[in-house]
């Protein structure tokens, strides 16, 4: 208890220069925690962006890629699903209800995905929420759209507005649906998911803008006005992929074995959660990288408080001569420093800690606001106090430097500085 009194009235003594120290660790600690944070809760979030679906069917090719087309809007399908072998699956007596998926269009650099009013019905993210609307209301017209947040809000569309779609995914198209312009009749709340970044249209407003196009390319010499179409059957041929919904789950495996086996088309059902762990895992070294770099951010820290517990060492030998004169043993002198880093060791933790959950607090709603992503509150687990339990032991080992020089000058000194 004295060696503790000892220990803070000397820090305190020096607390101009070591305050520095304290908040190195501090932000250090801050920034271990706060990376463990978002790589938690950014891993929770991708896995949950797409939840209460069963099955995603789309053209045989890999459950990732299936995926990144059908719910990231990332690349393109290997082939379309022709819409007869969709309302076969769809009447399967296992299947609850379908969402059709349309992909290939783009708008900005933003894609456009046609689908039906099920969509609105049954798509859900994170934790099973619903898809709600800041403004407007669902499609009903062949030529209305409904957006997602980042798309309104980065091109600044208000309802009412019209768009011109471009043929192809790319951020860039020279060939435009310009003469079947749609209108903006609603615009998402914020998600968190590329359903941010995607323009939602019917499946008829697909068909019916490319209704006079052969092959990608419009047919010279022949043109159906808007108006026109509105009469015509506007019955999609073909889709790019369908999410699933099961009366019963468990026999997620039973359906998705018979659609691998459908023998009309090739087909894959990839179950969701599966799939999204198999791909984090792909881009899981970004985990490592992350935890790395944070790691030598602690460290650089910790060395941070060696440097000046060693820079103080050739002023403070008068100081450990006089504990010396007035009884103290060499091991005192030597727990003294080691003291010394615990002490500011844990109060870097615990401002760390306190940081943490004051940048936490002030930035929930700004992002649930601008991305629709909800900051869980956040309680340090095992994990956490592991990495901490790590900090303080990695500061302790430090100490010992300046605690063993400071013990063998101990045992030499006298009152009297020699230099």
């Amino acid at each position: 208890m004295i060696l503790l009194k000892l220990t803070l009235r000397s820090l305190w003594n020096r607390r101009a220069s070591l305050l520095l120290t304290l908040f190195s660790i501090a932000i250090s600690i801050t920034l271990l925690l706060g990376v463990e944070y978002i790589r938690k809760e950014a891993k929770t979030a991708f896995l949950s962006t797409i939840s209460g679906t069963d099955l995603v069917v789309g053209a045989r090719s890999g459950p990732v890629q299936l995926l990144l087309y059908s719910v990231f809007r990332i690349g393109n399908a290997t082939n379309n699903i022709s819409w007869q072998s969709y309302q076969e699956i769809a009447g399967n007596q296992l299947v609850d209800w379908t969402v059709p998926l349309s992909l290939g269009d783009s708008h900005k650099g933003y894609r456009v995905l046609g689908t039906n009013q099920d969509y609105f019905r049954h798509y859900r993210y994170g934790d099973k929420q619903l898809l709600a609307f800041v403004a407007g209301k669902p499609f009903e017209g062949v030529f209305d759209a409904v957006l997602g947040a980042e798309v309104a809000r980065k091109l600044g569309y208000q309802l009412g507005d019209r768009m011109v779609l471009a043929h192809g995914a790319g951020s860039t198209s020279f060939v435009m649906h310009d003469d079947k312009p749609f209108q903006v009749v609603g615009i998402l709340k914020p998600t968190g998911t590329p359903i941010d970044r995607t323009v939602h249209v019917s499946l008829q407003g697909i068909e019916a803008i490319h209704i006079d196009w052969v092959g990608g390319a419009k047919v010279p010499g022949y043109q159906i006005s808007a108006e026109q179409e509105l009469h015509k059957n506007l019955q999609p041929k073909v889709i790019t992929a369908f999410l699933v919904g099961l009366k019963n789950r468990a026999a997620a495996f039973r359906v998705q074995r018979e659609i691998n086996d459908y023998q009309r088309e090739p087909l894959l059902a990839a179950i969701p959660g599966i799939a999204l762990a198999e791909l984090w895992q792909a881009i899981g070294m970004f985990e490592t990288v992350l935890r790395i770099i944070t790691g030598f951010v602690v460290v650089a820290g910790l060395l941070g408080m060696l440097t000046v517990l060693l820079s103080t060492l050739n002023e403070r030998r008068r100081e450990m001569a006089i504990l010396r004169a007035v009884g103290a043993h060499p091991r005192q002198v030597f727990l003294l420093f080691v003291l010394e880093a615990l002490v500011l060791v844990v109060l870097g933790c615990a401002l760390g800690v306190v940081l943490v959950y004051v940048m936490l607090f002030a930035a929930r709603p700004w992002v649930m606001a601008e991305y629709g992503f909800y900051l869980h509150t956040w309680v340090p687990d095992t994990a956490d106090l592991l990495m901490l339990a790590v900090v303080a032991g990695l500061a302790l080992l430090f100490s010992l430097i300046p605690g063993a020089i400071a013990y063998r000058r101990s045992l030499q000194d006298g009152l009297t500085v020699r230099v």
